[in-house]
């Protein structure tokens, strides 16, 4: 198995559209939470939304091209921009099929279904735009970040809800592992704060109903009482260490653990003992030859609902049994919202910056822990802390477990 690291990042997020800004915010505690502007959401049950704001398409790509994605090929195609830039990948000096995409989105664009249907059920099908089916579609994220850059390896959309983002990163890594590439570009990316997103979700009862943006996302808070929707980006470039070592590239840190596993018990509640988050996490960290007992820190999925919080705990209790306690566990959805598609590959930015800083960041807004999530969940502010590693969870309706450890990379 070839060794795999980290060379380029790029994230849109509610809190910047860069790494740096993003992750200043995240250092400083900061929130991306605000009242839906995206429409008028007054007779909805969730008002509240973790949105980004300021990005202008043709500020990271060609207007043109930009007219033919929706929003959540944009943000990616952004992000891609942001990591292919930091990492130094020349693509005329290298062979395209050996660079490759994986970059998932869960639910592609539900706003061009909006605006379709309505044309159809108003004027007839007539009048359907011919490019709603390439618009919509998920894959077309992958599929837009290629053609932008001319990756022509393996190209992947995998979609499983909420775990997307970690899948996706993890599959473009057990690819470079084997062989079938020798650089991929993953990630994931969402855009769904819309009409019947919101409507969706909040049907569901997994919205937050809370009207105040300064305590709405509070995981594992007994006041908790459902998921912020945010939407972004955010893609890594992933290669062989040879590759990255041949072109002189700086290398981030490097991927050595990754665990997927199914729960196979309801489609929106993960497994109540937990076994099926705790075999991803530990089947994450068996792969890295680490002990259990090395692994000092998890970003957890952590979306502040009261099902998700507490057998996440449990998962984590039964993966580490006593040195639970002694972990830092965190929440990035404490301030960013919960990113869909999106938010394994933003929390795995998140744990290479905290990493590269050496800095654990606050779950914001837990005040009030629930009796029975009596773990270390990083309440009140910040720690300084060196870290070797970092496991990152993602947990998705219909079961879907994936955790990816990422090390400090050493030669």
């Amino acid at each position: 198995m070839r060794r795999v690291v980290v060379t380029g990042m790029g994230a849109i997020t509610p809190l910047g559209l860069n790494v740096k800004e993003y992750f200043d915010n995240i250092k400083a505690g900061n929130h991306g939470f605000g009242i839906i502007s995206k429409f008028d959401a007054a007779e909805y049950k969730a008002h509240v939304a973790a949105e980004v704001k300021g990005f202008v398409a043709k500020e990271f790509m060609d207007f043109k091209a930009a007219k033919r994605m929706e929003t959540f090929s944009q943000y990616a195609v952004a992000a891609a921009k942001e990591a292919m830039d930091q990492s130094g990948l020349d693509m005329s000096k290298e062979d395209p099929y050996r660079v490759g995409c994986s970059i998932g989105s869960g639910i592609g664009s539900l706003q061009v279904v909006e605006k379709e249907y309505t044309k159809l059920v108003e004027k007839g099908p007539n009048r359907v735009n011919p490019l709603m089916v390439p618009m919509m579609i998920s894959n077309m994220a992958a599929g837009n970040v290629s053609i932008a850059y001319g990756l022509k390896g393996k190209s992947l959309n995998v979609v499983t809800a909420c775990a997307t983002g970690t899948h996706s990163i993890g599959e473009a890594y057990r690819s470079i592992q084997v062989g079938d590439a020798d650089v991929m570009l993953a990630g994931g990316t969402e855009s769904c704060i819309c009409p019947i997103g919101v409507a969706g979700f909040a049907a569901l009862t997994a919205l937050s109903g809370s009207e105040d943006p300064e305590r709405c996302s509070i995981p594992f808070d007994k006041d908790r009482d459902g998921f912020v929707m945010g939407e972004g980006a955010g893609v890594v470039v992933l290669e062989t260490l040879e590759h990255a070592q041949a072109r002189g590239a700086k290398i981030l840190a490097e991927v050595v653990g990754y665990g997927a596993t199914s729960d196979a018990y309801h489609i929106t509640s993960p497994a109540e003992d937990g076994m099926g988050a705790a075999n991803a996490m530990k089947w994450a960290v068996q792969e890295s030859g680490a002990a259990m007992e090395d692994i000092m820190y998890i970003n957890a999925h952590g979306t502040s609902t009261h099902h998700n919080d507490l057998f996440e705990t449990r998962a984590i209790k039964l993966a580490f049994g006593e040195h639970a306690k002694d972990m830092k566990i965190n929440s990035t959805k404490s301030m960013i919202g919960h990113l869909l598609g999106a938010a394994g590959a933003v929390e795995f930015i998140t744990c290479v910056k905290e990493m590269e800083e050496s800095f654990v960041h606050v779950t914001r807004g837990l005040e009030n822990p629930d009796e029975e999530l009596d773990l270390d969940y990083v309440q009140g502010h910040g720690v300084e802390m060196e870290l070797e590693y970092a496991l990152s969870n993602s947990l998705g309706f219909g079961g879907h477990n994936a955790s990816i450890l990422i090390k400090k990379y050493a030669e």
